[in-house]
Formats: structure tokens, sequence, C-alpha cells
């Protein structure tokens, strides 16, 4: 989120992502993809480089190490289910694990 300043001296955090442009007229008007337009103080060229500083933010908290190290992180451990939690999906016998795909089972 980025901040502007409206006419009345009042801030508000727009996303950058919804603006489609930015117009300067005598004073700078933001239009979002949903047609709304906000009249600010914020000259277009503030905006613009509030927009940038936001987007490398994100880029920098995106690489740093604590992510990296998530992202490397191998995924094969994250669905292993324990033995006693299989058994009770078996519908015919408690002791035996079912091998029938659910979409054929009738219950």
């Amino acid at each position: 989120m980025i901040v502007v300043t409206r006419l009345d001296k009042q801030q508000m955090y727009l996303n950058p992502d919804h603006i489609i442009c930015i117009e300067e007229t005598p004073d700078t008007v933001i239009t979002l993809f949903n047609g709304n337009r906000y009249i600010v103080v914020d000259r277009a060229s503030t905006i613009i480089s509030r927009i940038v500083s936001f987007r490398a933010r994100i880029s920098r908290r995106a690489s740093a190490p604590a992510a990296r190290r998530c992202l490397g992180r191998s995924p094969a451990h994250r669905f292993d289910r324990p033995n006693d939690l299989l058994k009770n999906f078996s519908a015919d016998s408690p002791g035996e694990p079912n091998h029938t795909p659910f979409h054929s089972r009738d219950y």
C-alpha cells in the first residue's frame, strides 16, 4: 500500500496494483480499475517513486534468507501420514487398508 494525500489533507492508502493511470492536470488524478477517481495533492512523480519503492520492498522481502530457507525445504515429509491415521480410512475391515479408490466406494 502506498500513502497519498487528498485535497482535504486526509491521508489515504491505495493498492498500487489497482491503479490504471495517474493524470497530472493542475491537480493529480488517480484512476483505479473499478472506475473510482481520486484527486490528490501529491505529484505524479512522487506517487510513481512510492510505487517503485513499494515493489522493491516486496522484492527484497521475498529474497530474504529466511524465505530461501523455507523454499529450499524438501516437500517429501509434508505429506507423510502416520500408519494409524491411514487405518481409519478403511471401510471394509478395521485392521487392513482398503485399496479401493474413494470415488468408487459405496458409503
